[in-house]
């Protein structure tokens, strides 16, 4: 009987013994997810804890949010095109001495002034001779560094390091012969601060950073080729030289317009660049880029939100995102060592 009815039941179809595979979001949609978790930390941001006082509270929360925007967008895109050219993602402009470049600006600059100089001159002149500064001798370090000395990454890692010692070693050499209240308006400048930022300087970095996202988003094709190699890219009929000099020039402006806007920022840009990475499921420049804008928003505002609203601002948000960072390239450098 048992036989019988074993025989006559139907056969399953194929189709049904199968697993359920889901599919995957497409990276437009994890872009757009991003961007949506970024749009609604910045409206928690503007609107929490906004009882009173609204003509005062919420222009300075708009021209910080303004400035954690451009900050981090211009963070991201330098970081990532940083990994283009260099065909490493453990590098990072800051790593490679850009951070050290940005204090022997500023040291030199106090030193030539003095403090009532450097505290009185516009800030639109002194934000322009600062980026001008960092963007011309980080162009000639990086194009000394990366394209002169691209073949051997360890070389380019060494040099890069011994380049940041010598820089941080002269600036605390021109500290030493500092008068004490020149040296305390200095160290000011040392940290990352999003707060108070003038509102025309941040309006030019937002020029500069949007150009500068449009041209990498005009460019993605040819930015996915040159992270191939130099071999395949030139293969593929890419100026491998010529256009790891036009990408590193990108690069330097971007870090210096951030960095004399609010100070350095070491490792918040490998953050976010992995947040993007890990999440798109592509490496295609025209999905990474845009997700590691809405990335770096999402964190340092949200960041600033926790800060500013459960912790009473108790703390310095520059600080942990750059502890963050500085465990992500701890765990990099480790993967990295094992692989």
């Amino acid at each position: 009987m048992s036989a019988d009815l074993t025989t006559a039941a139907p056969a399953t179809p194929a189709a049904s013994r199968r697993p359920l595979v889901r599919r995957a979001p497409s990276p437009t949609l994890r872009v757009a997810a991003w961007w949506l978790l970024a749009a609604a930390a910045a409206t928690a941001y503007l609107l929490v804890g906004l009882e009173g006082a609204i003509g005062f509270i919420l222009p300075r929360r708009l021209i910080t949010l303004a400035t954690m925007t451009v900050v981090g967008a211009a963070v991201a895109i330098a970081t990532v095109l940083f990994h283009t050219v260099t065909a490493n993602r453990i590098l990072t402009p800051s790593i490679m001495g850009f951070d050290a470049l940005y204090l022997l600006v500023q040291t030199a600059a106090m030193v030539a002034l003095g403090v009532t100089g450097s505290v009185t001159i516009d800030p639109v002149l002194r934000f322009g001779a600062e980026a001008t500064a960092m963007t011309l001798l980080a162009v000639g370090l990086y194009r000394w560094l990366v394209v002169g000395l691209g073949r051997s990454l360890h070389l380019v890692v060494l040099v890069g390091v011994v380049a940041g010692g010598f820089f941080r070693a002269l600036s605390t050499l021109m500290q030493r012969a500092m008068d004490p209240t020149e040296f305390i308006v200095l160290q000011d400048r040392f940290f990352a601060d999003f707060h108070g930022a003038d509102p025309r300087l941040v309006a030019t970095s937002a020029v500069i950073v949007a150009l500068a996202l449009l041209w990498t988003l005009r460019q993605a094709e040819r930015l996915d080729v040159i992270a191939l190699g130099r071999e395949l890219a030139t293969s593929l009929g890419i100026d491998h030289r010529r256009s790891q000099l036009v990408v590193l020039a990108v690069v330097a402006l971007l870090v210096a317009s951030a960095t004399a806007l609010v100070g350095p920022t070491s490792f918040f840009g490998l953050l976010v660049a992995h947040l993007a990475y890990q999440t798109m499921g592509t490496h295609r420049h025209r999905y990474v880029l845009p997700a590691a804008c809405g990335a770096a928003v999402a964190t340092l505002v949200g960041g600033q939100l926790v800060f500013e609203q459960l912790l009473g601002l108790e703390g310095s948000l520059s600080l942990v995102v750059e502890l963050l960072g500085g465990v992500a390239f701890l765990v990099l450098l480790l993967r990295r060592a094992r692989a």
